[in-house]
């Protein structure tokens, strides 16, 4: 057992849309302006809060999910990245106690696992000596949750915080931070939540969300919290890196984002080298062994995907060839023949999974998965079970005979649900999973692409 002892500290909600996001951020970027090494963290299987933390911090955040990765691996990511680090700030998903079944993977089972104090974001709009009870609440609900202070958000005025202040006062919560309304730090929000950072003038934004933390926020009395998080007795296991036998070219662009770093890495340590390439602006795919499509807002340029012939083309011959091509979510959407947008018109996309994909209004899927490999495929063997999450608002208009790939049930639900394409080379769903917590699968794509490389040199 190792032991670790370095400054941490969980920034967590009453519930969503309280502006932990934004105070996050924006800490991020005052510590980063100062000169602190800070590693920033996501709790929960988010992509698009960890591109804000990426461009405060000046290099990646990374997830902390217990769902998609088992919590041994999940304290050995935290301690290799914060090591080094001055500070490690994570930020919380929902409300405190919420997550999964049983509170799988919640800010408050994290706090816990990783041994670090809480501040609790309270959102102050409309109500005064009224918050105290709130909380009251959180910190009496779970002795076991170390919440060390408050910063409060969204106050009217100079009199409201100093009512806020004295009510905190009578219960003995420690105030770290008094932030007043400001239209200025909102962030853009869509369909899927915040707007990926590539979309917005986010230097301008962050950088006033940093000041706005170095005038509201004690940032000496945050500091000396996360100073005082106890040590963590860890297993350490020596990393390694395996010699590189295959390389996967990685859609990467405005359109497809959504990624795992730690996904990504542990094909790199298991043999891979991982190169990128844009389906809106480069010509054709790059020389691989195979194809990764991750999520994103494909349907926010489908004009420029569709207009983009050449690289359909081009996949579509990487697919014929026989080479391994796997996506998710917002991949699968882009391999489809059509998608049609929000307008109702339809867009021509790659064409490689029969089915056309239609955006929805509402929310069609959201939660932790355990998945069923129904066919065996680049990824698992028939019989196979994966671990992930679903967030989409598409649905699929398919044909007879369609080969489903998984059978996924949600951890509240009683009966599963058909979800995902798997023919031969080609494996696209809803799935989003982290390799790193389904290492099989991150072994057998490795194998794939091997095989296909091996075929390519008349081996």
């Amino acid at each position: 057992m190792t032991e670790f002892i370095r400054p941490r500290i969980i920034v967590a909600g009453t519930n969503s849309g309280v502006g932990k996001t934004t105070i996050v951020t924006g800490l991020l970027s005052y510590f980063n302006r100062e000169g602190y090494r800070v590693q920033p963290f996501k709790v929960g299987p988010d992509y698009i809060d960890p591109g804000f933390h990426a461009e405060a911090a000046g290099h990646g955040s990374y997830n902390l999910d217990t769902w998609m990765t088992p919590p041994d691996k999940l304290n050995e990511t935290f301690i290799a990245l914060s090591k080094n680090a001055d500070i490690s700030i994570i930020e919380g998903v929902m409300g405190l106690y919420d997550g999964g079944e049983d509170g799988i993977s919640s800010t408050a089972a994290i706090a816990k696992q990783l041994n670090a104090p809480v501040i609790l974001v309270l959102d102050c709009k409309s109500v005064g000596y009224s918050i105290a009870a709130t909380a009251l609440g959180f910190r009496e609900y779970d002795k076991g949750v170390n919440i060390v202070g408050v910063i409060l958000n969204r106050l009217g005025s100079d009199r409201h915080e100093a009512m806020v202040r004295e009510v905190m006062g009578k219960i003995h919560m420690p105030v770290l931070g008094a932030f007043h309304r400001d239209d200025a730090l909102k962030t853009p929000e869509r369909h899927l939540g915040l707007t990926p950072v590539t979309e917005v003038e986010t230097r301008v934004l962050i950088k006033h969300m940093g000041e706005a933390v170095s005038r509201w926020v004690d940032t000496d009395a945050f500091l000396k919290a996360a100073q005082q998080a106890p040590s963590m007795f860890v297993d350490v296991r020596n990393d390694f890196s395996a010699e590189k036998r295959v390389c996967i070219a990685v859609a990467k662009d405005e359109a497809f984002s959504f990624y795992y770093p730690t996904s990504l890495e542990y094909l790199e340590k298991n043999g891979a080298k991982i190169i990128e390439f844009s389906p809106i602006r480069d010509k054709t795919v790059p020389e691989a062994d195979g194809l990764i499509f991750g999520g994103g807002f494909p349907e926010m340029f489908l004009q420029q995907l569709m207009g983009n012939i050449s690289m359909k083309e081009s996949i579509r011959r990487c697919a014929e060839r026989g080479m391994p091509i796997y996506a998710e979510c917002g991949g699968l959407m882009y391999l489809c023949k059509a998608i049609q947008g929000f307008n109702g018109e339809c867009y021509e996309m790659v064409g490689i999974v029969p089915a056309v994909c239609k955006m929805q209004k509402s929310l069609q899927r959201i939660g932790y998965v355990k998945g069923e490999t129904l066919l065996s495929s680049i990824i698992a063997d028939a019989g196979d079970t994966l671990k992930g999450h679903e967030f989409h608002f598409s649905t699929l208009e398919y044909g007879e005979g369609f080969p489903w790939a998984y059978n996924l049930q949600g951890s509240r639900q009683k009966e599963g649900h058909l979800e995902g394409y798997s023919n031969k080379n080609i494996l696209a769903s809803y799935l989003h999973l982290s390799f790193d917590g389904n290492p099989k699968a991150g072994e057998k794509l490795i194998e794939s692409c091997e095989r296909y490389h091996c075929s390519k040199e008349g081996k």
